[in-house]
Formats: C-alpha cells, sequence, structure tokens
C-alpha cells in the first residue's frame, strides 16, 4: 500500500512540474518605512527597481491552484524630507534632499488561485540585504552637489522575514500584469539600541510586467 501511494505521489509531482512555467519579470517599487517612528514626517515614498525569475509549478490538474517560488533583486529604502536653511557662518541658503537605497535579494514563495485569466497570491518572504546607499544632494544658493555613499549594514538585519500578497491578470502572448504589497514582520535595525530604524519596517508596494515561457509538454 505505501508503495502504490509512492508511486502515485511520484506520478502526480512528474506530472505538475511537466506543466510548470518559468518566467521573467519586470517592474517598480514604491517604498518607504513603517513601524513605530518617531518622526513619520522625515521618511517619504521613494521609487525602486525589482525584476527576476519566477516558477510556477501547478498543484492541481486544472492549474487552479499553484505554487510559485521567486527570486527578485529588489531597491527598497526612503526618501528623506527636504530640509532648507540658512548658513549661520556663511549666510547662504542650502536645501537639503536625498534617499536611502537598501539593496535586497527577495526570495517570495506565492501560493495562487488561478481564476481564468485573474489570479490571486499570498505567501511568506524571506529577504537577504545585500547593500545600502545613501544619496544626498546639497543646494547652495542654487549650485548641486550629490554625494553617493555606501554605507556599512552591520547595524541593520541581514535578512528579513516578511510576507506578500496581491493580484494580477494573465494577458495574451504569456505576459502578466501584477500589483503586490510586500510587508516586513521583523525589524530593520540588527539591535534595540536606542536607534529609531528598530522599530522600522520596509514597505512596499509593487507593480510588475511579466513574461512566462512553458516547460514540458502540454
Amino acid at each position: 500500500m505505501k508503495k502504490i501511494a509512492f508511486l502515485l505521489f511520484t506520478t502526480l509531482t512528474i506530472s505538475f512540474a511537466s506543466q510548470a512555467q518559468i518566467g521573467v519579470k519586470l517592474g517598480a517599487n514604491l517604498t518607504n518605512l513603517a513601524g513605530d517612528l518617531q518622526d513619520e514626517d522625515n521618511y517619504q515614498n521613494k521609487l525602486g527597481l525589482v525584476g527576476g525569475i519566477t516558477y510556477n509549478i501547478p498543484l492541481s490538474s486544472d492549474n487552479f491552484i499553484s505554487i510559485q517560488p521567486e527570486l527578485l533583486y529588489s531597491q527598497k529604502g526612503f526618501k528623506r524630507a527636504d530640509i532648507s536653511y540658512n548658513d549661520p557662518a556663511t549666510g547662504q541658503q542650502v536645501t537639503q534632499e536625498g534617499k536611502v537605497n537598501y539593496s535586497y535579494l527577495d526570495l517570495p514563495i506565492l501560493f495562487k488561485i488561478n481564476a481564468g485569466p485573474v489570479f490571486f497570491e499570498a505567501g511568506p518572504q524571506v529577504s537577504y540585504l545585500l547593500s545600502i546607499k545613501d544619496n544626498t544632494e546639497l543646494t547652495v544658493n542654487g549650485i548641486d552637489f550629490e554625494s553617493y555613499v555606501r554605507q556599512d549594514k552591520d547595524a541593520l538585519a541581514e535578512f528579513e522575514i516578511g510576507y506578500a500578497a496581491g493580484v494580477g491578470v494573465q494577458i495574451p502572448m504569456g505576459l502578466t500584469l501584477n500589483v503586490r504589497y510586500n510587508g516586513s514582520v521583523s525589524a530593520l535595525a540588527k539591535d534595540d539600541n536606542g536607534d529609531e530604524l528598530a522599530n522600522a519596517r520596509n514597505s512596499v508596494y509593487q507593480a510588475t510586467i511579466g513574461f512566462k515561457l512553458p516547460m514540458g509538454n502540454k
């Protein structure tokens, strides 16, 4: 009986895997920090890139239910609120603005319901922090000065535990349009050392276009 069950499971697994689809996707993130922030006005939305590969595996013969792991490069972070002031030493008018980019490698594992051309998705996500870049722009009496500084990531948690949920539509020629929200349940900072980022979490709205290639015979 166990052998029969094992053979049946193996047969179904091979059958579903033969209908799997690999794809690529590219899009944009609208990101900011969420959580118990002391000065929320200093953190504003910023745009970032997202892109990577997908692998959709049917869990039913009609593909109504499927599972889709993805591996994505994702830019998160925030834009600093603009600050204007007069330099007391020089009397010059100074405007400061900038943004902080957190580059992540995201691994969401999504359970999908495919209701015709429309699909719904949700599942856990693990992210790895690759790098941090601080882009600051100063304008002094109308003259712009820019600086790009790659920051040490030791103070932030390298791994982030989160979730993703969204909806999309499949259109002809193997294309998909997808909107999704990514949230985090783990804190951005590694330790609660009084830093405001100890209470911060990444918050990401995501819009992508994808292209799927069939694998195997259908």
